[in-house]
């Protein structure tokens, strides 16, 4: 009877092992840290957005000017990054620019200022900075008038359109990537094969590029702005995170499809600026945000939506970073893949001796 137990029970371990491979368990334990991960940066980014070093230009009379920037500079946890300018027309135009976030217009002559803001740029940072400026102007027996100068679209619920949208068109880019990897084999065989695979991702990029933009615009009128603007914005971001994702595969075979999620998903989407713009975030999401692929999208989709294509070249070029070192890992990849797989099949002979 105990011989009849233990050939059940070694009976049970050898179906344990064939049924959960090694490989098969080390995916799941790097399936839950990528789960983990994921918990901690949304909530590490989003459960306490303060405002931080948020930029305002200021226009009081010269005798004022500088106290007033020294006192909202001076304000407990640094929440605005005061700067002094000439006029009110400076001041709209460094909004227009994105140089600065708000600008306070102080009247001399009463005791109610302008605080001018940019709900398209995010209603939360508008809000926060909105929160900050009238506590600071109480303190001094002073009241503020909240102007929006750069309002979001009446469809466009607190200004989110843009993030969404841009979260889509990566979600589409790295799902694209996956499918060509799971369907034919996570590493291209050949250079060939992986050019193949980046051009069905940049007609796949055109087609989710226009398709997007139509959804947010004709469609639904979510989001005002060029319609070319956003379709080349669209096919540039697919294709920016679809080539990181066949990079990543590259790299790591489809292993490479979960580094691609920590890349994208776990640190991008939440560093992105869509929800709480980066003076809202945490440090550390501030200093990611605008060096990955969501965060580089959702800024230029707000700026071509509201702000006339403004301050996009550094997000631009940040995407393109990503689209041709993407493009040109996957290739090398492929081709030294290539080259070790002739290498195996015909080993060099050895010289005869003489």
């Amino acid at each position: 009877m105990t011989a009849t137990r233990e050939n059940t029970d070694r009976t049970f371990v050898e179906e344990l092992k064939a049924a959960v491979t090694t490989r098969a368990a080390l995916l799941v334990v790097g399936v839950l840290l990528l789960q983990l991960a994921f918990i901690l940066s949304y909530v590490g980014s989003f459960h306490r957005p303060k405002p931080d070093h948020v930029s305002i230009a200021v226009v009081a009379p010269k005798q004022a000017s500088e106290q007033v920037v020294s006192k909202l500079g001076k304000l407990p946890g640094d929440p605005l990054d005061p700067r002094a300018v000439s006029s009110e027309a400076e001041a709209v135009r460094k909004i227009k620019h994105r140089d600065v976030d708000a600008a306070l217009i102080v009247d001399p002559r009463g005791s109610t200022d302008r605080l001018l803001v940019a709900g398209g740029a995010g209603s939360s940072l508008a809000q926060a900075v909105e929160q900050v400026v009238t506590r600071a102007e109480k303190a001094d027996q002073r009241s503020v008038r909240t102007e929006d100068i750069v309002p979001a679209a009446a469809d466009d619920s607190r200004g989110l359109s843009s993030f969404y949208l841009v979260i889509g068109w990566c979600v589409g880019g790295y799902l694209c990537a996956a499918v060509l990897a799971i369907s034919a084999g996570a590493r291209p065989a050949n250079g060939s094969r992986a050019a193949i695979r980046l051009g069905a991702l940049a007609l796949y990029s055109i087609a989710a590029g226009l398709g997007g933009t139509i959804i947010v615009g004709p469609a639904l009128g979510a989001l005002p702005g060029s319609v070319l603007g956003l379709w080349g914005l669209g096919t540039l971001v697919v294709f920016a995170v679809g080539a990181t994702t066949l990079a990543c595969q590259g790299l790591a075979g489809i292993v490479g499809i979960g580094l691609a999620i920590l890349i994208i998903v776990v640190l991008g989407n939440p560093s992105a600026g869509g929800a709480y713009p980066y003076p809202l975030l945490p440090d550390f999401w501030q200093a990611i945000g605008p060096a990955l692929p969501p965060g580089a999208g959702t800024w230029t989709a707000r700026s071509i939506a509201y702000f006339q294509g403004n301050a996009i070249t550094g997000p631009l070029l940040v995407l393109a970073a990503w689209a041709v070192a993407g493009t040109v890992i996957t290739l090398v990849l492929a081709m030294r893949r290539k080259g070790a797989v002739a290498r195996h099949a015909h080993p060099t002979e050895p010289a005869p001796t003489r």
